[in-house]
Parts: C-alpha cells; sequence; structure tokens
C-alpha cells in the first residue's frame, strides 16, 4: 500500500534515506524492510524552538514495489502555420510562459524583447559592474528572462487563486530545473542555472513555429480606433496580429510614456522603496538558528521581517541568503540596487531589500519632489507621478554614489544614529560603497520609517542591529509604480481592444512564479476571444 506521512527529523536525520525509511517503518508499525521506498512531497524547515526541526511529507510504499515518480511533460504542437497570432512584448517570466501557453494552445506567438539574449546579457552586466557603464537596453532588467533571471529566481509565491503554481513549477523542471523546487516550501533556482533554463524555454518557442525576436523595442502602437492591431519597433518594423500582450516589466518607463502620450489609459499605483542591507552571513545563520555554526545540514539562514511604523509598513523583499547585492540600473545617473543568490547560496554575505510603503499621498508632502516635478512639466495628479518619484530618488542616490554606479552606504547603527560611517565593512556590491548620510537621497518619510523599522527588527532578531551590517541604497524597482488597468472578464484593457496587460509591469504580479501564471491566464483569455 501506499502511505502518505508527516515527519520531523533533525536536519542530519533528514539527509539520510536510511534514516527516513527507518522513521518511516516505525511510524506505520512496520519493519524497515516493509518500507520499499518513498516520495518526498514536500520539505521544510522549522527554526522556531531552541533545536531545528526539519518538517518532511512523505508518499511511503509500504509492501508493493516501488514506482519511480513521473512527471507530466507538456506537449507543444507546431504553430508555424496558425491561424492566428499574437504579440509577446517582453520575454521576462510573464511573457515567455504567455508565448508557452499561447503555442499549447495553438496560437503563434511573436515574442519582441528589447534586450539581448541571455548569454549576451552577460557581457553588459560585466561592464555594468566592472565599468560602471550601463545599457539602457541590456542589463539586470532587460534582456530575455527578465529581472528574475540575474536576480535570483525566487520561486515562492503565495498566489494560490492566480493559477496553478505545480504547473508552473513543472514547467521550470520540463526545462531543466531541479525536480527539488517541487518539494522545497520556498523553491529557489538561482541565477547561475536560470539562463539554460530560459533558452531552453526559447528554443521550444522556436521549434514549435514561433517567433523569437532579440534587440526589437517597441516604440509605437498601431492603433485603428480602439483596436489595437500591431506595434512599431525601433528599427521601423510594422508588426501584425491578432492580439498584443504587453508583458514589459515594473521598469519599461518609456512604455509607460508612451501609453500617456497616446492617451491610453494608464494610473499611478503604490509601490515600496528603500534600502539593500547587507548582514555576514555567519550572523544571520546564529540567530535564526540558535547556533554558533550552521553545519553541513542547514542551508543558509533566511528572514522574512515586516514591521508598522506610525501606519506605514516597512519590511524585507527578496531577501537572498548567500547572495550578492547588484546595480540593478536602466538608465545613466540612477543608481539602483537589487540582491542575487548563486542555487548553493554559499556568498559568505546575506542580503535583503528593506523598503517602505509609498502611497499617492505622500508626494503632496515633498518639497524636492514638487520641484522635479515642474522640471517633467508634470503635476502629482499625473499617472506617471510615483515613477517620476521613483526616479527622482534613483538620480539623487547616484549623485550622492560619486558616480560610476558606486553606492552610498552607511553601517546600520550610523544609519540609525545620524551618524556618517567613518569606514566601511567588506561588501559584495562589485562597483563599490562610498561612506554618505543616506538621509541626503532618501526622502524623509523613508528614511525615519527605516529607522524605527530597523530598531524594531534589532529586538526580534538578538543581533541583527549591528554595525556589522551595511545599508546599501537604493532599492526602489520592488514593483511598478504604474498600473495599466484591464477588465476583469477579458483581461483587455478597458480602452483598447486586444490589447492584455500582463505581469509585474502591468501591475498584476509580484515575482516570478506569480508573473508566470498572469501570463497563462492572458494566453487563455485570447484563446478564449479567438474562439468566438
Amino acid at each position: 500500500m501506499q502511505q502518505q506521512l508527516s515527519l520531523k527529523l533533525l536536519p542530519h536525520e533528514a539527509a539520510d534515506d536510511a534514516t527516513i525509511t527507518h522513521y518511516i517503518a516505525s511510524s506505520t508499525g512496520k519493519k524497515t524492510s516493509d518500507v520499499t521506498g518513498f516520495h518526498l512531497l514536500k520539505r521544510s524547515i522549522d527554526a522556531r524552538g531552541r533545536q531545528v526541526w526539519i518538517n518532511l511529507t512523505v508518499q511511503a510504499f509500504i509492501n508493493e514495489p516501488f514506482i519511480n515518480r513521473a512527471y507530466h511533460q507538456v506537449a507543444f504542437p507546431d504553430v508555424s502555420k496558425a491561424a492566428n497570432k499574437a504579440i509577446v512584448i517582453g520575454a521576462g517570466p510573464a511573457g515567455i510562459f504567455a508565448a508557452l501557453r499561447l503555442i499549447e494552445l495553438g496560437i503563434q506567438p511573436i515574442v519582441l524583447e528589447r534586450g539581448k539574449d541571455v548569454r549576451s546579457r552577460r557581457r553588459d552586466l560585466a561592464a555594468l559592474n566592472k565599468e560602471g557603464e550601463v545599457n539602457p537596453e541590456s542589463n539586470y532588467c532587460f534582456g530575455e528572462g527578465g529581472a528574475g533571471t540575474y536576480s535570483d529566481g525566487k520561486l515562492y509565491t503565495r498566489s494560490n487563486k492566480r493559477g496553478d503554481i505545480n504547473r508552473i513549477l513543472n514547467l521550470f523542471v520540463q526545462f531543466g530545473a531541479d525536480e527539488k523546487i517541487l518539494i522545497e516550501a520556498h523553491p529557489h533556482i538561482g541565477t547561475n542555472k536560470l539562463p539554460q533554463i530560459i533558452t531552453a524555454m526559447r528554443q521550444q518557442v522556436i521549434d514549435s513555429g514561433g517567433q523569437f525576436l532579440f534587440e526589437k523595442k517597441v516604440v509605437d502602437l498601431v492603433l485603428d480606433n480602439t483596436t489595437i492591431k500591431g506595434v512599431v519597433t525601433a528599427d521601423g518594423d510594422s508588426i501584425h496580429a491578432d492580439a498584443v500582450i504587453l508583458a514589459t516589466g515594473h521598469s519599461a518607463r518609456d512604455i509607460f510614456e508612451l501609453l500617456d502620450n497616446k492617451q491610453v489609459l494608464i494610473e499611478a499605483k503604490p509601490f515600496a522603496l528603500g534600502v539593500r542591507i547587507e548582514h555576514p552571513q555567519a550572523i544571520i545563520d546564529s540567530i535564526q538558528y540558535h547556533c554558533s555554526s550552521r553545519g553541513e545540514y542547514l542551508p543558509p539562514a533566511s528572514y522574512s521581517l515586516v514591521q508598522q511604523v506610525e501606519g506605514r509598513g516597512v519590511f524585507s523583499f527578496c531577501m537572498c541568503p548567500g547572495g550578492i547585492i547588484a546595480p540593478a540600473a536602466t538608465n545613466p545617473r540612477e543608481l539602483v540596487v537589487n540582491g542575487w543568490s548563486p542555487s548553493k547560496r554559499n556568498n559568505p554575505y546575506a542580503n535583503s531589500g528593506m523598503v517602505v510603503s509609498i502611497e499617492h499621498k505622500d508626494l503632496e508632502q515633498s518639497k524636492d519632489f514638487k520641484a522635479y516635478l515642474k522640471e517633467k512639466e508634470a503635476s502629482t495628479t499625473s499617472p506617471l507621478a510615483m515613477m517620476y518619484f521613483q526616479e527622482m530618488v534613483e538620480r539623487a542616490c547616484f549623485t550622492t554614489g560619486g558616480g560610476k554606479f558606486v553606492a552610498p552606504a552607511q553601517r546600520l547603527v550610523d544609519f540609525c544614529t545620524n551618524k556618517v560611517s567613518a569606514s566601511l565593512p567588506d561588501c559584495s556590491y562589485l562597483p563599490g560603497v562610498h561612506s554618505a548620510d543616506l538621509k541626503e537621497p532618501l526622502p524623509s518619510l523613508v528614511h525615519k520609517s527605516l529607522q524605527e523599522g530597523f530598531k524594531a527588527f534589532g529586538k526580534k532578531m538578538r543581533g541583527y542591529y549591528t554595525n556589522e551590517a551595511l545599508v546599501v541604497a537604493t532599492e526602489s524597482r520592488t514593483s511598478s509604480p504604474v498600473r495599466i488597468p484591464r477588465d476583469n472578464a477579458t483581461l483587455q484593457h478597458p480602452q483598447v481592444k486586444n490589447l492584455y496587460p500582463c505581469g509585474e509591469g502591468a501591475g498584476y504580479a509580484g515575482g516570478i512564479v506569480s508573473a508566470a501564471m498572469d501570463g497563462e491566464r492572458v494566453a487563455m483569455a485570447i484563446h478564449q476571444l479567438l474562439q468566438k
């Protein structure tokens, strides 16, 4: 018979199949020889007490032949001669998964990516890290795979109602991801492994008769009254299709400006803004695992923190154990930082975004922002107002850092006590850090909220509040500052027929998995419309 069991084991026990088999036999009242095998279904860490436990859910085979697990393989038909075509603008997770789903549904996707393929992108990232030169079309945010490819590959989401999470994870496995992502409570692929997976997905699109075009920046929309017929690219090509999916990501400011200029309805959206904080990984391990040394059977520890400060949320974002802080700017003279980890998470630092909620009402309180809006010939009522606020802070941080994407930074306790750090600890951020008073580039409401938030986090995690930690500005691309509205039933834009806003850039996702699920939803909506 087969039986599903929950086991609570010590870390070294959970790493040994023979020990797991012993516990299965003990839990079922059988001999170990009766247990012919097991599948791991879920694995999570419980570090709430002094002793760290590993929780396992297993499918045990008892007194019957063990059957190797078989995963469903999605079949992709040939759509090279399909009657219907859809343009997919953007090759991030929303765009790629939309394209794959379109193929399943018999629709030919034409994927237009403003940046380069994932391999060529690496050269531009190297130039940004080592020489302080940013390519506006090929960077950590733009290019094949989108922002997620070179910023970690975390696959954890709570968006169960938005789609089938297991289907997304299984597709990642089908294209080369480790099967462990199917069982981990917080699955993670790693920046070093994502490029080959993304490449395999692209190849599937091409092999199935879809088109995948690089360095095809969209600069205009082909509109016939209130219906979109296609797009125009920077090299002068006019491409037409039955539908257009807008999956351009949270940093495509030119697309937001294009929509606004063409009077296509968009809306300012709240977002979060703050800093990256980096600790030695050993400090986070000792806090979370209650020990002086993590040992070989536990992964580098992570954390998730949230605090209300005078009614405003301060929270951790995209925590990267064993990670690296990276320059994520998309334009010269704008400083943005993000974080990522390799698959083994074996770097000596732990970093996390620590951000503050920004609401539209906050814009009215900033004198600096009102002056900035005058330069833009805009007002706080503009649908681009939140985007301009984000841009203003990034430019201020670039100036404070001193150029070449050197980031302004402070030790944590110094940051909270308004003291410029006399020296800075070693840091994973390759362009380098410069000691500065972060009160200068950060908005007052963000700076004060972060100060109180960090003090509160130090009480929740003893040892977190330390001058061994470094605060680096600015983390500002947590989500899109603009929402592109769409009809809840058809998923089309309410004004423009056959235009489908999608993913994180349109305001409907917050991470790789939720963006992928949204891409699939939009593809299915297009299929339903075309069947009518």
